[in-house]
């Protein structure tokens, strides 16, 4: 009979050991371990819950305002005008009067509000990224926009000239598929504002 208590024992001790190994639970009701749950697909935007946001992101760390958005001068000097952010160089902005021939041959000349240059290639504008269906990226589609920054074309088209300094496209080209649509998307979310952003120029001593 002892013997038989004792080798009960043991059965019982053997079978809690077992079960406790094939738990599946975290010491709460209901809950499964880490072990047991399903693998979920990590969380696409680059950790943000919408493409928008993510390219809010990207353009923000990129300093694409820099370029693409008007400043207006301050107290503590020049900032980005919002009201105009990402619409380019301002089409009633005049020239600059430089001497366009000493720039183009000697030197480096931007204006002001950093959205016209003077250098090598002539005269090159700021272009308007803001959502207007007529001056802007409105009516662009997304592989004009990957064409624009994977290839440096204007407007996206293989036939176009290719893009001016001082715009870092060689860059941006190492962007993943994902980074450039998350940009493409929050563009084509911002506010449209209607500006006609002039022509490039030539440079002068094209014209030999």
């Amino acid at each position: 009979m002892k013997k038989l208590s004792v080798i009960i024992l043991l059965v019982s001790f053997t079978a809690i050991f077992l079960l406790s190994k094939c738990d599946t639970t975290s010491g709460k009701p209901g809950e499964a371990s880490a072990d047991a749950m399903p693998v979920t697909a990590a969380v696409s935007y680059g950790g943000y819950s919408t493409p928008e946001e993510w390219g809010h992101h990207i353009v923000t760390i990129a300093d694409c305002g820099n370029c693409h958005t008007p400043k207006k001068m301050t107290a503590m000097g020049p900032v980005e005008d919002e009201d105009l952010a990402f619409s380019g160089h301002p089409s009633a902005m005049p020239f600059p009067d430089v001497h366009r021939k000493e720039m183009e041959t000697n030197h480096l000349f931007y204006s002001a509000d950093l959205t016209s240059w003077v250098g090598p290639w002539g005269v090159s504008f700021a272009a308007n990224i803001t959502s207007d269906s007529i001056t802007g990226i409105g009516t662009w589609s997304e592989e004009q926009f990957m064409t624009c920054l994977r290839k440096g074309k204007y407007m996206g088209l293989d036939k176009a000239r290719n893009l001016l300094p001082p715009m870092p496209w060689p860059a941006f080209s190492q962007m993943t598929d994902d980074e450039l649509k998350a940009v493409f998307a929050y563009l084509k979310s911002t506010k449209p504002i209607h500006n006609i952003v002039p022509q490039p120029m030539p440079p002068l001593l094209a014209d030999k």
